[in-house]
């Protein structure tokens, strides 16, 4: 009878730890901001959701949840899975589809595929000349 219930207790304790355990390794989704100094307009915006939504789902398994873009101040903020994906990892991605990323510039490659508005300022980039880059394309 005592070894019974010994293993009895032995079972719950080792039940316990797994689920403690699998918590432990599902962690919460987590905000991080991005500055991007080249991120100003709609088509920008457009680009960079549709290359982070297929990159996301191709190799980290969907660790991106949503992604919020300030175009006004060149901010991408993004909920992310940090057990899927990570903060160098939402970089990067950055970085390929053409945009900088706090430091790091975007590859050349794909920065030379932007169109003209979406590029540096220092590279001539920005809004077109009476149609403000914050602005939804509807209120031109």
């Amino acid at each position: 009878m005592k070894k019974i219930l010994l293993l009895l207790v032995i079972g719950c304790f080792v039940l316990s730890f797994n689920q403690l355990n699998a918590q432990v390794m599902a962690q919460k989704p987590v905000w991080i901001t991005i500055k991007s100094s080249n991120m100003r307009c709609w088509e920008c915006k457009d680009k960079l959701e549709s290359y982070m939504n297929t990159e996301s789902k191709a190799n980290y398994e969907s660790g991106v949840g949503q992604m919020k873009i300030n175009m006004f101040n060149g901010e991408i903020r993004i909920l992310y899975h940090p057990d899927r994906i990570t903060p160098e990892d939402l970089r990067v991605i950055i970085n390929n589809a053409g945009f900088d990323a706090d430091e790091e510039k975007a590859t050349e490659s794909s920065y030379k595929k932007l169109p003209p508005q979406c590029k540096r300022k220092e590279d001539g980039g920005g809004p077109l000349k009476g149609k403000p880059c914050h602005m939804t394309p509807d209120n031109y």
